[in-house]
């Protein structure tokens, strides 16, 4: 029997594919990454491999959000506020831009787990 691994960017609040109760976690963990109004979606709740489409097309739209915000800061904050704040702002866009880069690829895992890919231990 082989042993249920954590590759590398699976979400620690996910139990490991293949182990009994992986599945419930990984829809947590997904509503989680959602707006809150996807939890009143029954059909989203019952069939994982869906909400994990929905979850990956959420996170690439915050990507895209952020990205947008990250191109356009210069500029649309220079009215607003003082050159220090629109840096700080910046920096913060490129900070949300390398987390969500990890986001995307922990629900990838999930979803890609979700339509039957196992992990194997790599040494």
């Amino acid at each position: 029997m082989e042993r249920a691994v954590r590759p590398p960017g699976w979400p620690p609040q996910v139990l490991p594919a293949g182990v009994d109760g992986w599945e419930e976690t990984a829809v947590s963990w997904m509503l989680d990454r959602c707006p809150p109004e996807f939890r009143g979606y029954s059909g989203l709740r019952h069939h994982p491999v869906v909400l994990a489409r929905f979850t990956a097309l959420h996170v690439e739209g915050m990507q895209m959000a952020s990205r947008r915000g990250l191109s356009e800061g210069r500029t649309s904050l220079r009215a607003l506020a003082e050159q220090d704040v629109i840096d700080k702002s910046l920096a913060t866009w490129e900070c949300e831009i390398a987390r969500l880069v990890g986001v995307r690829r922990a629900v990838g895992l999930v979803e890609d787990a979700l339509r039957g890919r196992r992990f194997r231990e790599r040494l």
